[in-house]
Formats: structure tokens, sequence, C-alpha cells
């Protein structure tokens, strides 16, 4: 059974409550918070290992709340909301949430994306530094730097890099970076994969002169040192 904890950070209570049972029936630890500047200072004093944050939410909204973890924190957080205009899900994404669910939703599919978000945490646990030449992550930091100096990064861009390091020197599919970076459910064109190498290699390759990311014409994208 999981163990993991997981706060639960959403105004409509009977929502709030269906979820908080439903995480407790798979053997999690849920909490409930139906505020957003409470939610805001329990996220950020509690040992979480995920958040799930509505965007509509009193006092503080779901992104407003987010925003301000992301200063302290990297709880994987999943958005929660009604809204399905891509604009809002793009900005929530932007600003560091790992994934989104639109209501009405399958219990099931929220459980999915739970796994999967977790998941993804538990790679850091893996090893907290991945290196490739003068290229340097530090998962534990959260921080990328080449030769010392810090580069700074999204966090789709972060997340991006990340997983093109941790499989460094093998070809990976447009598919698979969607599926491990985007997450299962994303419906969206695959071309934002190709939108956001293209910012790595303005970042990293063609500030430093190098050439770390390469394309596989007709598979994907691969990274390796010349």
């Amino acid at each position: 059974m999981a163990n993991e904890k997981i706060l639960i950070i959403e105004d409509e209570v009977k929502i709030a409550r269906f979820i908080e049972l439903e995480l407790i029936h798979e053997g999690y630890g849920a909490e409930v918070e139906t505020d957003g500047r409470q939610g805001l200072e329990r996220a950020a004093g509690g040992d979480f290992d995920l958040i799930i944050l509505d965007v509509m939410l009193p006092s503080l909204n779901g992104m407003e709340v987010l925003r301000r973890l992301r200063q302290t924190a990297q709880t994987p957080v999943i958005m929660l909301t009604a809204k399905h205009e891509v604009t809002d899900i793009v900005m929530g994404l932007d600003i560091g949430a790992d994934d989104y669910i639109t209501k009405p939703f399958a219990i099931e599919e929220l459980l999915a994306r739970i796994r999967t978000a977790l998941k993804r945490k538990g790679l850091t646990r893996v090893s907290d530094l991945i290196r490739l030449g003068s290229l340097s992550m530090d998962l534990g930091r959260h921080s990328v730097s080449y030769d010392n100096e810090e580069l700074d990064l999204t966090k789709r861009e972060y997340d991006l890099l990340k997983f093109l390091a941790q499989n460094q020197n093998i070809v990976l599919t447009r598919e698979q970076i969607l599926d491990n970076v985007w997450g299962y459910g994303y419906y969206g064109d695959t071309n934002v994969v190709d939108v956001y190498i293209s910012y790595l290699r303005t970042k990293i390759d063609d500030r430093y002169n190098i050439k770390l990311i390469h394309t596989v014409r007709g598979v994907g994208y691969v990274l390796k040192n010349e």
C-alpha cells in the first residue's frame, strides 16, 4: 500500500471530501484545506509528497498559491480546475505545476496522474547529481550549471533537460518525452517538444557554442557529447 502524504487544497467541500476518502482508500495520507492562503501555509509548513491544488480558491487563487510555493519548494503539484482554456493550463504549467486535470474527472484518472507524479518525484532520490561534460544538474537543489555558471531555466525546461540527462546517449521519441515530461494525459500538439528543445538549445548549446542536444531525424532527440 502507498504511504505518501497528499494535501488537497479545494474549496468545494464535497469534491475535497470525495478525493480525500478515495486517497485514504488507496493507502495515502490525505489532508484538506479549503482556503488558498491557509492551504499555502499548510503546504509550506508540511512535509507533503504531493499537492492537489484547485485554481479557484477564496483569499488566494491557486495560481498565486503555486507561484509562492515554487519560491521555496518543488513538491509535485496537480492543478484541479473547471477551466478548459489553454491559456490557464499553460500558465499553470509555466508557473511550475507538474500536471493538471479538469472537472468533472474520473477518480481513476486522477489516481493515475498522482502515481505518475510521485514516480517522477522518486527519480530524484536515485542520484542527486547528473553530469555530462561541463553540464551539471543538481537534482536536490533543482539547479543546472555549465562550467559552474548557473542557468536560468523554466520549470518545463528543467524537467525536459532532466529527462534527457537521465537518459543521456539514448534516443528518445517525442511521445516518450511527452509522456514523461508533460504527463500521460497530454493531448496537445507534439510540436511542443520541438519548441522546448529549441529553448534549451538557445540557453545551452548556442550560448556556450557546444552541441549536446542532437536531433535524430524521424525519431526524436538525444543528449550526448559529440
